[in-house]
């Protein structure tokens, strides 16, 4: 006897091992119907694995919240199946689903082009049509092995052959098709639907080692219906507009190049932005009682081996040698920031320390992965670290929390979701301090009035934390602050400080950012804004445009009136037509062109013509520079000037 346990907290019997689709069955046949997987005890499951003792069980239909990743893997084995059809000379390697869509990675000597995704996309919907049954079997390894090579697929070989002795080899059989795979997967092809789209192609290396054959990466998006697939199309379509490298080659903000993968070449534009942004933050950071330090770009190896990132982070350094010393250019802050809290004797008077850095990092990020601002090599991180006691990090967290939001809702990001993520599988420090850890972590974001969703094992090797995600103007999620609780560092680079009954006592470190690096955060602004900046945000704030040469001179005079209030201001002095020159400035994103002509000049005033807006504001000078001049305050400074 088998005894089922439903969501409901109802109790099914059944005689013997069942199955999911029979436990569906007995409920009813609209739950059999759209079944597509089953839970048993928490465990994603085929439905037709038999469940063989009691267990907890939970049928999964299409909005069940497991089972978009469900439809994806099973659109990334379609997609594999259609390919083999269509070329049988590729080589099939590994199809993930992915947090919007799949892929499937494949061995092929000739590139894919657009017109063979599109017979690709439309053998999959015959696929589905076929309505191919989805079974589970077990293989032994050496028959797989032996099975794969003859069919010519040497990389699903090569996988089982460095699988672990005792895992289980599990072949899923679609149609005429198999493919190595832990599953579970739908029961058949049908079940898919047809609300999946193939969107591109891109490089990619076999177990993402690019000393390996590189692969082709076909990368798709699957919904669990047509009206969710097509919103997803419209924002993808709507986030193109928005690619902040088309962006920034149209505002003249920055480029990238070959002779420096991975770092960014700043334009005037561009590095006023920049400037703009880091001054605000400065701001806000000195308002909040940090201490701004700088350290060096080069530290020697001990440093990086006692700190313990040279064991977890050395493929990503990059490494220098003088004088027989190995050297690496910094990663990361940390290290070089507990050597500045090392220097004098610390009394527990002084703490909480508040330490902040906009810290320029390297990272040898492979180049397959680099993407415009959003992944480089070289950036600056608005890095800071708190050293406190244990009692303080509950305070010092509320204090971090309320700022970072006061800062994203100065940026215009009022949506923020936060999530936990505990210990990793490889991480330094014992069990008890991660325990410590963890329970002040969650102690301090509860009494910051946050809710959270757990990200089980993504903390980071020395502590848990807590990542803020944005959501922009479009709906897409950003990762971008952190706040990492780490009772580690201080222990393996000595740190300490003298405590109330003279004792020598480790400080806690409280590693945290708002910003993330200052790259990626501007490449968020730029395609949440659409480049059309808020007036304080924009590079070039206002373009004075005279209708007529004739009223140069009084257009120069204009421009020197705005710069003196503290305006970013440009004359556009050319012998052209003023639609011409409204047009121009208006797709370079310019938030407001003022318009002089004769008439402006006589009555001294001037036109401004907004961005995306048709209407034309007439203004007295003086009442143009005054209300310009508000609109391009900082937040802060008019918060404070209020």
């Amino acid at each position: 006897m088998v005894a089922i346990t439903l969501p409901d907290g109802s109790v099914r019997k059944f005689d013997g091992p069942v199955t999911g689709q029979e436990v569906a069955e007995s409920i009813g046949p609209g739950l059999a119907k759209a079944a597509l997987a089953v839970k048993v005890n928490g465990e994603l499951r085929d439905l037709a694995r038999p469940i063989e003792t009691d267990a907890k069980v939970e049928i999964v239909t299409r909005n069940h919240e497991d089972a978009l990743e469900l439809l994806r893997h099973d659109a990334a084995h379609v997609l594999a199946e259609a390919a083999k059809e269509l070329y049988p000379d590729v080589q099939v390697t590994f199809g993930p689903a992915t947090a919007d869509g799949f892929y499937y990675d494949f061995a092929r000597d000739e590139p894919f082009t657009p017109e063979d995704l599109e017979k690709i996309e439309q053998r999959m919907h015959e696929i589905v049509e076929r309505d191919e049954t989805i079974t589970r079997e077990v293989w032994d390894r050496n028959e797989a092995i032996r099975y794969f090579n003859e069919i010519g697929e040497k990389y699903k070989a090569e996988h089982i052959a460095t699988l672990p002795p005792e895992e289980e080899i599990t072949i899923y059989r679609q149609g005429d098709w198999l493919d190595l795979c832990r599953g579970p997967h739908l029961p058949s092809t049908k079940k898919l639907g047809h609300a999946f789209k193939l969107l591109r192609v891109s490089g990619a290396y076999w177990r993402g080692d690019a000393k390996n054959q590189q692969l082709q990466r076909v990368y798709g998006t699957a919904w669990e219906d047509e009206k969710r697939l097509k919103a997803h199309l419209t924002m993808l379509e709507e986030a193109a507009k928005r690619d902040h490298r088309r962006l920034g080659r149209e505002m003249d903000l920055f480029h990238l190049q070959e002779e420096a993968v991975g770092s960014v070449f700043w334009h005037p534009r561009g590095w006023t932005l920049y400037r703009t942004v880091e001054d605000y933050m400065r701001r806000r950071l000195e308002a909040s009682g940090y201490v701004e330090v700088k350290t060096p770009q080069l530290i020697d190896r001990s440093l990086w081996e006692a700190s313990g990132h040279w064991e977890k982070f050395r493929e990503h350094m990059f490494i220098a040698e003088s004088e027989d010393r190995v050297l690496a250019v910094k990663p990361m802050n940390c290290p070089g920031h507990v050597q500045i809290f090392k220097q004098g004797i610390t009394s527990y008077r002084d703490l909480p320390l508040r330490m902040a850095e906009f810290g320029a990092c390297h990272r040898n990020e492979p180049s397959g992965a680099l993407h415009g601002l959003m992944r480089v090599r070289a950036f600056v991180q608005d890095d800071a670290h708190i050293f406190c006691t244990e009692e303080q990090i509950v305070s010092e967290t509320k204090r971090f929390c309320d700022l970072l939001l006061s800062v994203y809702e100065d940026f215009g990001f009022t949506e923020v979701k936060v999530k936990f993520s505990d210990r990793p599988e490889k991480r330094a420090g014992s069990d008890e301090i991660w325990d410590r850890a963890e329970k002040a972590l969650i102690e301090a974001t509860e009494a910051a009035g946050l809710s959270y969703t757990l990200n089980p094992g993504e903390g980071a090797f020395y502590g848990p934390k807590l990542e803020f995600v944005l959501q922009d103007a479009i709906g897409r999620d950003w990762q971008c602050g952190t706040l990492q609780v780490d009772f580690v560092l201080p222990e393996r680079l000595n740190a300490s400080y003298v405590a109330e009954d003279g004792t020598k006592r480790r400080p806690v470190m409280l590693h945290r950012a708002i910003l993330g690096s200052f790259e990626r955060f501007l490449a968020i602004l730029i395609e949440n804004y659409a480049g059309r900046f808020p007036l304080w945000l924009a590079p070039l704030q206002v373009v004075v445009a005279p209708i007529t040469n004739e009223v140069d001179d009084y257009a120069r005079e204009v421009a020197e009136a705005f710069a003196a209030r503290g305006l970013r201001v440009e004359t556009d002095l050319r012998n052209e037509k003023i639609n011409l020159k409204v047009r121009e400035h208006s797709l370079a994103k310019v938030p407001v062109i003022a318009v002089v002509g004769a008439r402006e000049a006589e009555q001294r005033g001037v036109t401004l013509r907004r961005l995306g807006s048709q209407r034309q504001e007439s203004l007295a000078l003086e009442q143009a520079l005054n209300t310009l001049a508000q609109e391009a305050k900082a937040p802060d400074l008019k918060a404070k000037a209020d």
